[in-house]
């Protein structure tokens, strides 16, 4: 029984993890401009667009990755396919939920949940990632999301004109 006077958390309600956990999501948000529709369309129907292949792609620059029914899929430039995800909860516009596992398999994969909201004229655009658990090596894996995110998300908001006043922004906003 706690004392009503404390705030310390009670120890009875103890989830397991702690507030220092290292394998806790990483959360990452980024605003851009224009609808929600627009957003997510940008992500999911244009990411061979803006996606960082040359750093963050399995097969480099020149593939190619999109998201073709329930896959997250990259193409090399010779027909190899590498399956980053597998889509399992599809909510356009507003989210979607897949298993993550760019150039391993679907033996060691993380969960990423990708939410898009109305902000004001723009959407923001939260990437939760979680279940290192399930990674191979789960620290190191956290760890090469937790430097990528920030950068993957700067490509996308640029690529949405985030940035950019509104006459220098292209029809659309997808260049």
């Amino acid at each position: 029984m706690s004392s009503i006077f404390s705030h310390a958390p009670d120890p009875s309600q103890d989830d397991g993890r702690q507030a220092s956990d290292p394998l806790e999501p990483v959360v990452n948000t980024v605003l851009v401009p224009g609808p929600v529709a627009r957003a997510f369309a940008g992500f999911t129907d244009h990411t061979h667009l803006w996606w960082p292949l040359e750093m963050h792609g399995v097969y480099g620059a020149g593939s190619y990755v999109e998201f073709e029914e329930n896959l997250i899929l990259e193409t090399a430039d010779d027909g190899r396919t590498s399956i980053w995800g597998t889509l399992d909860d599809w909510q356009p516009p507003l989210s979607f939920h897949a298993t993550w596992h760019p150039g391993s398999t679907a033996l060691w994969s993380t969960e990423l949940l990708v939410a898009f909201r109305a902000v004001g004229s723009g959407t923001e655009v939260r990437v939760f990632h979680d279940g290192w658990e399930g990674a191979e090596d789960p620290l190191a894996t956290r760890q090469e999301y937790v430097e990528a995110w920030p950068l993957i998300l700067d490509r996308f908001a640029r690529f949405m004109g985030a940035g950019e006043s509104e006459d220098e922004a292209s029809p659309g906003g997808f260049s």
